[in-house]
């Protein structure tokens, strides 16, 4: 697994009718195939988040979205940013990405993280629980979800889930890689540093080098390398030739960049990959064609120099 580049889709509201949202949708995933990014991501919602609009707004379901962009696309790596585990029990989780692996040719990514959207859980009648109830949840799917991915049938008595020689067949490899999201220095990072491939940092530009810190240390305590460990940060680009610095709400100072293609390039080098993290996984708002390939370029150069 190499993710440097990633590309998220957030927002399914393009100003269009339901006919033409999802050819939006594999636009934007072949323009960033094309464009070299290493990964195409959608977020595991089934409601807009309130930062992003409101309830009602639309939100396609992960899972049957990725599996129709494996058959759009041939290259890049498809997974979600990040999978909610309150929302499926781990067995049928480990079925599914085993199933996206196969669909994909072996290009599924298992992002997965401990689910956060309350109103999500209340409205359609998933457990909520408290953030240790969530956290200790994850803990006992991952028992079950990666020796399933490896091909093991795991019996598994725990106080949230159990199963009894479960398996996921067909599958496509031994290993999907693991993703996780999130910046908490008490239990995502050390969780991270035990079982996952791939850590998507959110957090702050001011904050990254601290972060990194963090990760280093987790791994080491564990006898891990940290090099072992990808990194990447989640932020937000407005890109264009006549967008300025000026147009970044406050609250997201710390987490967009703005600018011309080369601009942002330039930001995403100074704030981010100078200060230890490994890649940039981005969101563009709205969808002009063209605007990912250009950003894209612009990068693969930072990347390559």
């Amino acid at each position: 697994m190499t993710i440097r580049l990633g590309f998220q889709i957030p927002d399914f509201s393009y100003g269009t009718d339901v006919s033409k949202l999802f050819p939006t949708v594999i636009a934007q995933a072949q323009e960033a195939e094309a464009a070299g990014f290493d990964a195409v991501f959608v977020m595991d919602h089934f409601y807009q988040l309130p930062m992003l609009g409101s309830p009602d707004q639309p939100m396609l379901e992960a899972y049957t979205t990725l599996g129709a962009l494996a058959t759009a696309t041939e290259r890049v790596q498809l997974g979600t940013l990040v999978t909610g585990n309150t929302y499926r029990n781990p067995a049928l989780l480990a079925k599914i990405i085993t199933t996206l692996d196969v669909v994909s040719a072996g290009r599924a990514v298992l992002g997965i993280g401990t689910g956060w959207f309350e109103l999500e859980h209340d409205q359609l009648g998933f457990e909520f629980g408290t953030f240790t109830d969530r956290f200790n949840r994850l803990d006992e799917a991952l028992q079950i979800i990666l020796p399933m991915i490896r091909g093991e049938r795991p019996t598994f008595e725990g106080k949230w889930y159990r199963t009894w020689e479960a398996m996921a067949e067909p599958r496509f490899r031994d290993h999907i890689p693991l993703l996780i999201g999130g910046s908490g220095e008490k239990k995502t990072i050390p969780l991270a540093a035990r079982y996952f491939d791939h850590l998507n940092l959110i957090t702050g530009f001011d904050q990254i080098r601290a972060k990194m810190d963090v990760v280093r240390r987790s791994c080491e305590e564990i006898g891990r390398d940290p090099a072992t460990l990808e990194t990447t940060m989640l932020l937000t680009a407005l890109a264009g030739q006549n967008v300025t610095a000026e147009q970044i709400p406050a609250a997201m100072s710390q987490r967009m960049v703005a600018g011309s293609p080369e601009a942002i390039a330039e930001q995403i080098k100074t704030k981010v990959l100078d200060a230890g993290v490994g890649g940039v996984t981005m969101n563009i708002p709205g969808y002009t064609p063209g605007v990912i390939a250009e950003v894209g370029a612009a990068l693969r150069e930072v990347f390559d120099a």
